[in-house]
């Protein structure tokens, strides 16, 4: 299987992801103050949207490099 294909595929999975999901979140450490040998650390939760259409287009985009893929030319 060329690479290409397996990026097509790549893109349906991520595509099909972000439209079941919707957004994703994720932990982050902060330092906060750091005193000396005191350090206070902050975790903050993100949260990243995705849009439908990035989802969409996702999709759209694998499935023409799958389809497409095998063309030489």
């Amino acid at each position: 299987m060329n690479p290409i294909k397996l990026v097509g595929i790549a893109l349906i999975v991520a595509g099909a992801l972000g439209l079941a999901y919707g957004s994703f979140s994720y932990t982050k450490d902060t330092s906060a103050v750091k005193l000396g040998p005191i350090e206070l650390s902050v975790k903050e939760k993100e949260t990243v949207n995705v849009p439908m259409w990035a989802g969409i287009a996702a999709i759209v985009v694998g499935g023409l490099l799958l389809v497409g893929g095998g063309r030489k030319g």
